[in-house]
């Protein structure tokens, strides 16, 4: 009874695609998946530069921007958990440059450094399947010999990673 009851699903579903209509159980391959290991590379970038997500994601933000002043800064601060030292900390770290002084009454400017527009660039280039994570252990952190538990965890998410990435065709 209930081989013929499979058999009948089976047919109805063979009927429904010569008709042109999808199978139940098809899935469609989503268009893009660069998001699928931000959780790797945002981990690859708080051990190689000292950031968490929100440093970032305000840097990524920031990046966009341009010029900016203090009080952009802290208008887009405010979505995020407060820190109070965020600021001044971006720009001890020079992660944020000063690019003109207060005069006046013209408020002090500021951009991104050199050094955060190429960790952006390069956290994109991860992304979207451009780059690799380095495995050497004098660049990432996560594969030197002193690494705690999260980081081994971590280094095989890194290396299927770009295990995936290398087996990815070249967007040409």
């Amino acid at each position: 009874m209930k081989k013929r009851q499979a058999r009948k699903i089976n047919e109805r579903k063979i009927k429904l695609t010569e008709k042109g209509l999808r199978k139940n159980y098809d899935r469609k391959e989503p268009s893009a998946d660069w998001l699928k290991y931000f959780r790797v590379v945002r981990y690859y970038v708080k051990k190689r530069h000292g950031l968490g997500l929100e440093d970032l994601e305000m840097l990524m933000f920031l990046y966009s921007e341009g010029l900016f002043n203090k009080s952009s800064f802290l208008e887009f601060e405010q979505i995020f958990s407060w820190d109070a030292s965020r600021f001044n900390r971006l720009l001890e770290e020079k992660f944020i440059v000063l690019w003109r002084k207060s005069t006046g009454s013209e408020s002090a400017l500021y951009e991104v450094s050199h050094k955060t527009r190429q960790m952006i660039a390069h956290v994109y280039k991860k992304l979207l399947g451009e780059e690799t994570i380095s495995e050497d252990r004098y660049i990432n952190p996560i594969f030197s010999s002193e690494a705690n538990y999260t980081d081994k965890v971590y280094r095989r998410a890194i290396k299927r990673f770009n295990q995936e990435q290398r087996q990815r065709p070249s967007p040409e």
